[in-house]
């Protein structure tokens, strides 16, 4: 069994790949982990196009949703990009936050930090930043952030709940998430669950949709809802890498669901009185 560190390194790893592929090729994967269907052409991500302060160079096709778009982000607000890669989301944030606000994105794959850093150079973004850190430990201080977004990126995490306490830490009272992630409903075969390929394609590492809320819920948020949900399906063609056809029968009927979900809550507004504050 791998160690969370060995999981991070491999993530790693394979997203450094990626930060160099085109998006055609990382569109043509499971979330980029390598041309694996003929069958579609993009399983998870949706469409940024209507999305003001969209930039297609810094959209590799990674994601799994549109947080930005159900973030509720303001003029002048401080937002926090988790697993910022090219810096796709960090740009529809700071098009909401205008010049007044501040994005901050952060990435632990050096080749995402330059790939992002470059694009806001070339644009002319001051009020953009991208810094080299772990999700688990966030480079940041405490209560600075309005909002966080994060696209895709929790589920590749290994300790899911060390994230969630540092977005509750680094948010401001009263702030709130938009999170776009991979979830499940019932159980992944093990041969699907333990292939490293997978587990950067965003599926293997995600964890159930119940278990995923209730983590949130436990460290304290308020206000949970699921802006949105989809079904991911995944062509016959990529499960016979992994799946006999006799599995794939046996997969397809046991109703196992893998979803895309856009998760909002907030952090609680901070209190002096007795029944929030003993």
């Amino acid at each position: 069994m791998q160690t969370q560190e060995e999981v991070k390194d491999m993530v790693r790893q394979k997203y450094s790949e990626i930060a160099l592929q085109d998006k055609e090729t990382n569109e043509s994967s499971c979330c980029g982990s390598g041309g694996c269907s003929t069958e579609v052409y993009n399983i998870m991500a949706d469409d940024y196009n209507t999305l003001e302060g969209y930039n297609p160079d810094a959209d590799l096709g990674l994601g799994c949703g549109l947080p930005t778009q159900f973030a509720k982000i303001k003029k002048g607000d401080v937002v926090i990009d988790l697993g910022s890669g090219a810096g796709n989301d960090a740009f529809i944030a700071r098009h909401e936050t205008g010049e007044t606000g501040k994005v901050i994105g952060i990435d632990f794959t050096p080749a995402m930090l330059a790939k992002a850093r470059n694009n806001a150079e070339t644009r002319g973004f001051n009020n953009v930043e991208f810094r080299l850190g772990d999700i688990e430990k966030m480079p940041v201080t405490s209560n600075v952030a309005d909002v966080i977004v994060s696209n895709c990126v929790l589920n590749l995490a290994p300790n899911k709940e060390a994230v969630i306490k540092e977005i509750f830490r680094v948010l401001k009272p009263g702030g709130h998430f938009s999170i776009s992630d991979i979830v499940l409903v019932g159980q992944l075969p093990e041969n699907i669950r333990n292939t490293a390929e997978m587990y950067a394609g965003c599926v293997a590492g995600a964890i159930q949709k119940q278990v995923y809320l209730e983590l949130i819920e436990n460290n304290g948020f308020k206000n949970i809802t699921v802006q949105k949900e989809k079904a991911i399906i995944i062509p016959d063609d990529i499960l016979g890498n992994y799946l006999s056809d006799e599995q794939i029968t046996s997969f397809k009927e046991l109703g196992t669901g893998i979803f895309s979900v856009t998760v909002y809550a907030e952090k609680p507004e901070a209190c002096c009185g007795q029944d929030c504050c003993n």
